[in-house]
């Protein structure tokens, strides 16, 4: 006889179905898993073994086969304990066949036999609910698997499991669980000075723009990044449902409950290729997807490695992180806002006249061209923030804080997508910035008077069509911004005053 129960393995976000096998035969006793299994899943025959006898159960002294089919998928993780638990179960006919086939299991079994929390609960939850079965799972990730909207078991233990299918004890379905969103953000008017970064953050917040800071250290830009994810508005459940996927398959998930508020990442600048695009051994999801309909903050930009950024050209374009590996293709979401701050050369002080940089413009020249020509003109908005006089230190607050502009910028959003409810579904943007042919030609269209500086302008400053694009893109969230229907001159001269052939005066 062989024992069957369902569970999954995970290839960028997609779900794969498992069939875990159990023969109990007869030979010499042994317990062998099969199907390319890496070394967590190698070692689960260990805690298997432990969590059967501290429920006072012996496996038999027969050859046991555990074979993951298919076979030729390479399984990773320790969420496999449970399911291959529970096809010894059944093969032992502790539990009834037919009830375990009704459900996809996955979860880490500790030696006692409890059962502590695994990743990629809700994708596997979701993919459960589109076959038809019901999941069962830690009861630490319960919270997580209801959003999916199927039957869920989430037990604390596997005696609890067993008693549940024995009709001895009955468990709660869990509810699903929302994170505490009522944290503040950082108050915009904490910042003196610097009107014209704050408006850019209002420009970059309105149509999901890029942004690049350039100023000397103590300028304020981290703050202003840091600031931005109040200005946004909160995710949808759609697109919280999106972002908790990706959030799930890292582990990232706090006790199994779902947030609506906009990632925010800031990496380290030295951070490795693998940990800001993604991959490694698991072809784990990198910080440009755990940034996912949110922010990526890449302070000290020149200061990245130049592959890194590199890396970066083509999910800015294409909103998808591909890996691509010998042992491995997957694809994950990466639709970010990206944000970035640096100083105008190494020391910082190149426009300073009282702490002037001695190596000027050399400095300046060498530290810039750290970054690329096709990366620069991937970024829509580039603003100066100079550094805040001891006079504006003195003055009191600004009397525009976060909830004032974040205001505008939701009207300016609203406005946006109800021109591109039209759109079919599976084209439509979010933002401004993610408008592109036909639809950046019809709705971003500006009068004559800015169709014509545009050209002009593009002309003079050796503009690349993507560049030109660019500048309409920000001319549209401006029109937004000023509640009008058409992009006139003036959003035009505006968004072109944000647009810049080198960073170096």
């Amino acid at each position: 006889m062989v024992a069957r129960v369902g569970t999954v393995a995970f290839q960028g976000i997609e779900v794969v179905g498992i069939d875990v096998q159990v023969h109990i035969g007869a030979g010499l006793p042994a317990f062998n898993v099969v199907g390319l299994p890496d070394k967590a899943v190698g070692e689960s025959r260990e805690r298997v073994r432990a969590a059967l006898a501290a429920l006072g159960l012996a496996l038999p002294p027969r050859r046991i086969t555990v074979n993951l089919s298919p076979a030729d998928l390479v399984k990773e993780g320790s969420h496999y304990d449970l399911p291959v638990a529970l096809a010894l179960l059944v093969g032992m006919g502790v539990v009834e066949a037919d009830m375990a086939a009704r459900y996809l299991a996955l979860g880490e079994l500790a030696l006692d036999g409890s059962l502590t929390a695994v990743s990629g609960v809700l994708p596997a939850a979701m993919a459960a609910v589109g076959r038809g079965q019901g999941i069962i799972c830690p009861a630490s990730c319960g919270g997580e698997a209801a959003w999916a909207g199927g039957e869920v078991l989430a037990p604390a233990s596997l005696i609890a499991l067993i008693n549940h299918f024995k009709g001895t004890q009955i468990l709660q379905p869990p509810a699903p669980q929302l994170a505490d969103d009522r944290a503040t953000y950082p108050d915009l008017r904490d910042i003196k000075g610097q009107e014209t970064a704050k408006r850019a953050l209002e420009i970059a917040a309105g149509g999901g723009h890029n942004l690049l800071m350039v100023g000397p250290p103590g300028a304020g830009k981290s703050m202003l990044a840091q600031r931005l994810p109040g200005l946004l508005p909160p995710l949808s459940p759609a697109e919280a449902l999106e972002v908790s996927t990706i959030h799930s398959l890292a582990g990232l998930l706090g006790d199994g409950r779902l947030s609506r508020r906009r990632p925010y990442r800031d990496p380290h600048h030295s951070a490795s290729l693998p940990a800001l695009v993604g991959g490694g051994m698991r072809a784990k999801p990198g910080e440009i997807s755990l940034a996912h309909l949110g922010v990526l903050f890449l302070d000290e930009l020149p200061e990245f490695a130049r592959a890194t950024l590199e890396a970066l050209r083509q999910p800015l374009e294409s909103g998808r992180a591909v890996v691509a590996r010998a042992n491995a293709h997957v694809a994950y979401p990466a639709r970010v806002q990206l944000v970035a701050a640096m100083n105008p050369c190494r020391c910082g002080w190149l426009d300073d006249p009282g702490q002037g940089c001695g190596r000027a413009p050399r400095c300046a020249l060498d530290y810039q061209s750290r970054i690329s020509g096709p990366l620069f003109d991937r970024i829509d908005l580039h603003v100066d923030v100079p550094a805040v006089r001891p006079a504006d230190l003195s003055l009191p607050p600004p009397a525009e804080s976060t909830a004032d502009i974040a205001a505008r910028v939701a009207d300016a959003r609203a406005r946006a997508a109800s021109r591109h409810a039209a759109i079919p579904t599976d084209r439509r943007p979010r933002t401004n910035a993610e408008l592109d042919g036909e639809m950046l030609e019809a709705m971003a269209a500006p009068e004559p008077a800015g169709r014509k500086l545009l050209t002009e302008a593009a002309e003079r400053m050796k503009l690349t069509a993507r560049g030109y694009h660019r500048v309409l893109r920000v001319a549209r969230t401006l029109a937004d911004l000023d509640n009008a229907a058409q992009v006139a001159r003036a959003h035009i001269a505006e968004a072109l005053s944000y647009r810049r052939i080198a960073i170096a005066r």
